[in-house]
């Protein structure tokens, strides 16, 4: 077919970084992510022009899928913030906050991006050689034989998405009942013999009540509505504990003759009705279940109300309409295998088994609750979240799933990081200090004259104070120790001089340094160049053993959030073109 209009030719940008329309998008960019940075970060309502839905959140993986740009530069970040959070869920405002800083310090520098590229490149070699040595300040072990750190690890996670709205009581409930969940889905016993099977939480939203309602439960709640719980099934569920044999099918049970596809059916005079032979076939599948004595009869979609009453007439538990999300859960659980067909006899193997199961009231809604069963199978726990409406508890939801993430790394790594803009300082005060020391060598090996080493060694260690930074919100003052480097956030009107303790608050922004049992501190604002007598604070070492934390980053996530953020500032300095096809 021939084309209606001549097809244009591509357009290329030479040196899109010098433009001021994409450096105005990318600033634009780096402040909506810096304004929704942290626990006191500011909610964002995305919606389209003509109408539909809002989105309000705070969230980086929400907010960056809602909004569109036609900027190849911020697509391409945004792409690579989004492949980080879809492997780590957590630090993609950390992300992107780096990154654009890296990136506005080096054009505002003046410097090469070519030789910006190359110092970056150096520290970050420098940032990650520092924060996998075994006496790193700013690292914590996280004790699997106390639930405090991961509790704290989880606070983190849920406490740093304002959109969720809840008060310090409502967030410790939450965070404790994220970590139950994610402690009854670890396997207990002895697993060196085989490989590793984490189980699966499985998340149930209840809209309108208080959030301190929400609760953790062993197995899976299924919904169940009144109409479907039938009186024998009732009686059924009171009965002794099990074990139940379970069967489960992914296949309709209805006996619709359009299960079968579109197309045209011809049945001769005196055939048999085709729908009385599906109904025999589901009849005798049903016959085969009363034989094989199974007791909990599950459909992920329709089962036929003659099939029904027939299951039911013989002591069996019909749940029906299942969907498709509850069917791995269920596989995972009992040991089953989902049945795709009925037109052939259910194999042995594909049974499975619940320990018990009843009925639970959860809000306004009636659940069936299915036990999982004694023998060692990955377990799956249900979570039930509630709250006031359906944004917060969308908004709920995702914090809890990023914090199980969050925990199911640390099982591989088991350290954290401080959080509150400490790592942040401390790094920064660490890279500088070696930077500073080491310039000549360091410039020398690099290719790159001193002066511009240390131009391009102030703008990294800036950037990541620009993180600790953008913590603040509300017009308050950020101040670091001149001993451990940490960052003490003073809150608006209260001003202080350096040096005056008056006004520094009685702990630093993790909670690690106390002002009280660290006499001879003094303090400067941050993000200003001071002389910094360093002293690692080695948690363990020159801590008590259960330092008061709180605040604690996952170090898995934060390390390749920095990785990916200096990676992506260097790609896009080094972008010379930008070719777009515009047809």
């Amino acid at each position: 077919m021939s084309r209606v209009t001549k097809k244009a030719s591509s357009v290329c940008t030479d040196s899109p970084l010098s433009m001021s329309e994409v450096c105005q998008k990318m600033t634009l960019m780096r402040q909506i992510l810096t304004s929704c940075f942290g626990p006191n970060g500011r909610l964002k309502q995305v919606h389209n022009n003509v109408g539909g839905h809002v989105l309000t959140t705070s969230t980086s993986t929400s907010l960056l899928q809602a909004v569109s740009s036609s900027e190849p530069l911020l697509k391409l970040i945004t792409a690579s913030i989004l492949n980080h959070l879809s492997r780590f869920s957590d630090c993609g405002l950390y992300t992107g906050i780096l990154c654009f800083s890296l990136i506005d310090h080096v054009q505002k520098s003046g410097l090469r991006p070519s030789v910006a590229i190359k110092i970056n490149k150096q520290l970050l070699e420098v940032c990650t050689s520092f924060l996998n040595q075994e006496d790193c300040g700013c690292k914590v072990n996280v004790d699997f034989n106390s639930c405090q750190s991961l509790v704290t690890l989880a606070r983190s996670v849920i406490s740093s998405k304002p959109a969720c709205v809840l008060t310090e009581g409502e967030q410790q409930h939450i965070s404790t009942l994220a970590v139950h969940a994610f402690l009854l889905t670890v396997p207990c016993g002895d697993t060196l013999s085989s490989p590793v099977r984490l189980g699966r939480t499985v998340t149930v939203s209840i809209e309108g009540q208080f959030v301190l309602d929400s609760t953790v439960f062993p197995g899976l709640l299924v919904n169940v509505p009144d109409m479907q719980l039938h009186p024998t099934d009732s009686e059924r569920i009171r009965r002794g504990p099990g074990p139940f044999r379970l069967a489960l099918f992914t296949v309709s049970l209805s006996g619709d003759l359009s299960e079968f596809g579109e197309g045209f059916l011809e049945v001769h005079c005196g055939a048999p009705d085709p729908e009385d032979l599906i109904l025999d076939q589901l009849l005798k599948l049903g016959e085969q279940a009363v034989t094989d004595q199974v007791e909990v009869f599950m459909c992920q979609r329709v089962i036929h109300p003659v099939l029904q009453h027939y299951l039911r007439r013989h002591g069996l538990l019909v749940v029906e309409r299942l969907g498709i999300a509850l069917i791995q859960p269920i596989v995972q659980m009992t040991g089953a295998q989902a049945v795709a067909l009925y037109q052939t006899p259910i194999p042995p193997e594909a049974y499975g088994q619940v320990k018990g199961c009843f009925v639970r009231t959860v809000g306004s809604r009636k659940m069936l609750h299915l036990l999982p069963p004694r023998e060692p199978v990955p377990a799956v726990c249900t979570m039930v979240l509630c709250h006031r409406n359906d944004t917060m508890l969308n908004e709920l939801k995702a914090a809890c799933q990023r914090a199980e993430h969050v925990l199911r790394l640390t099982l591989r790594d088991p350290v954290g990081l401080l959080g509150g803009g400490c790592t942040e300082t401390h790094m920064a005060a660490y890279v500088s200090n070696k930077g500073t020391t080491e310039a000549a060598e360091a410039a020398l090996s690099l290719g790159v004259s001193q002066s511009h080493y240390l131009l391009g060694l102030n703008g990294f260690c800036s950037s990541l104070e620009t993180v600790a930074l953008a913590l603040e919100h509300d017009g308050g003052t950020n101040l670091v120790d001149l001993t451990y480097a940490h960052h003490w956030p003073v809150p608006q009107g209260e001003g202080l001089q350096r040096g005056d303790e008056g006004e520094v608050p009685a702990t630093c922004g993790c909670g690690l340094v106390e002002r009280s049992s660290r006499p001879g501190l003094e303090w400067t604002p941050l993000n200003t160049r001071y002389p910094l007598r360093h002293a690692p604070l080695v948690v363990g070492k020159d801590t008590t053993p259960t330092p008061q934390l709180r605040v604690l980053d996952s170090f898995t996530a934060k390390l390749n959030a920095l990785q990916v953020a200096v990676e992506m500032a260097n790609l896009v300095l080094d972008i010379g073109y930008v070719i777009q096809d515009v047809n």
